[in-house]
């Protein structure tokens, strides 16, 4: 009981000294000798000291440097024990008594030194005594408002974000409950805006609401865009980020933030202040918050009771393009499947074969293209290629004919992969094909029109010196149409004979000649490597193979005849569909009357 012996004496020493005889000294031994107090649990002691008429004057000078100490009492304890009351007993009793400025920081300082797994449990329980002291700031509290709220934020901002449904019921770094603790925190400042805004011109006040919007639009950014926000199997609201995203939509429509007008001008960067309320700097909010919003909106419908659909669904398509070119550049996962559910939901919205062209003439359209490409060729999770592949799929299907016909002829131009190319010229045979079943015809597919988009699938890359086995899909698909179009069109509506000269030099020569020099590279590869398996002995010898254009790891001569192997099997199968095809038009050139084939129909 030294402590609170030497505590005793100290305070009766103080109670007998006014405000000007106090010493650094002093301050020193006292927040020492409290100190000693709480590493000693006698918290009762140092709590009737803070709770002593008396020692008013004391506090009033040292009082506010007991928040570390007793910050750090706090730590050592579970929350919600009998530990952690005591010492929020003694944080209540200072913010009664020392000027709510210093509490302020001092709680500040904590909070903002905390680090690792101390984030949390440091700030869950000084949220409320930092509560109570913005309270007490008065009206002009709104600095120090936004100056707490980031100051939290950029702490739990460090943590990690629990994706799945078991890591967010186990809540490892208390993440989950921050957050919703953290609405609570709020809710009284978005109650002061939203009452007075109306009614109200006071600066504070409007200072107070920018401040609000800028910690809103930075809790969508982190955690929202980051967490996983689907509903879990038992309720929707078992999922804590789920109803944290509601509340954080919900304080934007109490600060007057209008959902349909952010959507528009926001998008578009627009500073426009409005009737409803002023627009919150630019710095209030980035490209990711607004995708996280956006996303919010349209996949969840969180706010969507308050969103009038006065757009028509290609207007969202297009506005939404901006939103998802944001999450589809990132590379994490959750932001990965975020920009594919957001595309996905604003296409769904429109009818088949509906979005005009024009759209195509907008730039973050091909952005998105691209990104859709680079996803389902490089992006390492299977499940994200794949539904890359379905959005690619569904984006053509919403375009008009005319769309269809310029987005395969911007694909073609902007995919270097093979698999990607062969896709395309599979969807452009298959519109061929409608074309020339349909009545009436359409004029994109068939025709003078189609020439040009017809000779970009009908082509090698690099001419007779195109890596065969690097662009085998796209060839195999490029045969694969012209053998349809030999076969169905006798008419010469899509005009494949008028343009059989080019087709033929450009792509089928320059095939041949390819594959005559790639089974020559490859055969006389075998026999070298046959050479050394012959040469080695006991111990089998590794070589080194290029193949497709790489060079693979170094393998014994078993596993690179192999691969050479499968190559020859490869060109096999090209020389075996091209000879068919070639097959396919002499037998026809014969057939057809020659003025039937020599020209094509302008449908």
């Amino acid at each position: 009981m030294a402590s609170a012996e030497d505590l005793q004496v100290l305070i009766q020493k103080f109670q007998t000294l006014s405000e000007e005889e106090y010493k650094e000294e002093d301050t020193n031994v006292f927040l020492v000798t409290c100190q000693k107090c709480l590493e000693e649990d006698q918290l009762e002691v140092l709590l009737d000291t803070i709770k002593d008429e008396k020692n008013q004057i004391l506090l009033r000078n040292m009082g506010w440097n007991l928040i570390g100490p007793i910050t750090k009492c706090m730590q050592s304890c579970a929350l919600g024990s009998e530990k952690e009351k005591g010492c929020l007993q003694m944080l209540n009793g200072l913010i009664q008594v020392c000027n709510p400025k210093e509490i302020l920081l001092g709680i500040l300082e904590q909070i903002d030194e905390a680090a690792g797994d101390h984030i949390s449990r440091i700030i869950l329980p000084l949220l409320q005594p930092l509560q109570i002291v913005l309270l007490k700031l008065g009206n002009k509290r709104a600095y120090s408002v936004g100056l707490s709220l980031s100051t939290l934020h950029s702490r739990l901002s460090r943590l990690p974000v629990p994706y799945t449904a078991e890591q967010m019921q186990e809540d490892k770094h208390l993440l989950c409950q921050c957050c919703l603790a953290l609405v609570q925190f709020a809710q009284p400042f978005i109650d002061t805006v939203s009452q007075s805004m109306d009614i109200s011109t006071e600066p504070d006040v409007q200072e107070m609401r920018k401040e609000l919007l800028t910690f809103c639009f930075s809790c969508l950014q982190s955690p929202l865009l980051s967490a996983q926000l689907n509903a879990l199997p038992e309720d929707e609201d078992d999922n804590p980020f789920r109803v944290f995203a509601k509340e954080i939509i919900g304080f934007l429509e109490s600060l007057g933030e209008s959902l349909p007008k952010m959507f528009v001008q926001r998008n578009h960067n627009a500073q426009t202040p409005d009737t409803e309320g002023s627009v919150p700097e630019k710095e209030n909010y980035t490209p990711e918050s607004l995708a996280c919003l956006s996303y919010l909106l349209f996949v969840h419908h969180i706010g969507m009771d308050s969103f009038p659909f006065v757009f028509g669904p290609a207007f969202v398509v297009k506005t939404n393009m901006e939103h998802v070119d944001v999450l589809l550049k990132r590379t994490e996962e959750s932001m990965l499947s975020k920009g594919l559910d957001l595309l996905e939901h604003s296409l769904l919205r429109v009818d088949n074969e509906s979005l005009p062209e024009d759209i195509l003439d907008v730039s973050v359209v091909n952005q998105v293209l691209q990104d859709l490409v680079k996803v389902m060729t490089l992006c390492p999770i299977e499940h994200l290629r794949k539904k890359s592949l379905a959005m690619l799929q569904l984006v053509i299907d919403k375009f008009c004919v005319e769309g269809k016909y310029k987005l395969f002829r911007c694909l073609l131009k902007i995919s270097s992969h093979a698999g990607v190319q062969g896709y395309i010229i599979q969807n452009i045979k298959n519109q061929i094909d409608s074309a020339l079943k349909a009545n009436p015809q359409n004029r994109w597919f068939l025709g003078t029109r189609l020439s040009p988009l017809l000779h970009s699938a009908l082509s090698l890359p690099e001419g007779a010196e195109t890596d065969l086995l690097q662009t085998s899909d796209r060839i195999m698909a490029s045969l694969n149409l012209l053998r349809y179009l030999v076969i169905k069109d006798d008419d010469n509506e899509t005009g494949v004979w008028s343009e059989l000269t080019k087709i033929e030099q450009n792509f089928l020569k320059p095939l041949h000649t390819g594959l005559n020099m790639s089974r020559a590279h490859y055969e006389a590869e075998m026999r070298s490597t046959n050479e050394k398996k012959k040469g080695s002995q006991s111990v089998k010898p590794l070589c080194t193979v290029t193949a497709g254009g790489n060079q693979l790891p170094d393998m014994t001569p078993e596993m690179q005849l192999q691969v050479l192997q499968s190559a020859l099997f490869t060109f096999d199968l090209m020389e075996s569909v091209l000879a068919r095809v070639e097959e396919l038009i002499e037998v026809k050139l014969k057939s057809a009357p020659e003025e039937k084939i020599g020209s094509s129909k302008d449908v």
